[in-house]
């Protein structure tokens, strides 16, 4: 397994690695290693996008088909030419 030092974090990045390990129940060194590792997760090409996986997901409860409006004319432009009495 390799080392990695990091240098130059500022304070407030280690202040928050710091309270979401203690939140999670993990060392800060445990941290670190899930964020960087499913930030370099490869993405899958048959994945698809946020939408897709989101579709993906919620497919599985159903959905229901929404009725739309009929569309009307949209109003005219109000006349601004003179100022409101």
């Amino acid at each position: 397994m390799a080392n990695l030092t990091i240098r130059g974090l500022d304070d407030a990045t280690k202040t928050r690695l710091r309270l979401e390990a203690a939140r999670q129940g993990y060392s800060m060194e445990e941290a670190a290693r899930r964020i960087l590792r499913r930030a370099l997760m490869p993405l899958d090409a048959d994945e698809g996008g946020l939408g897709s996986r989101l579709q993906r997901l919620f497919a599985e409860i159903g959905g229901e088909d929404l009725v739309l409006p009929p569309r009307s004319a949209p109003r005219a432009d109000p006349d601004l030419s003179e100022p409101a009495a």
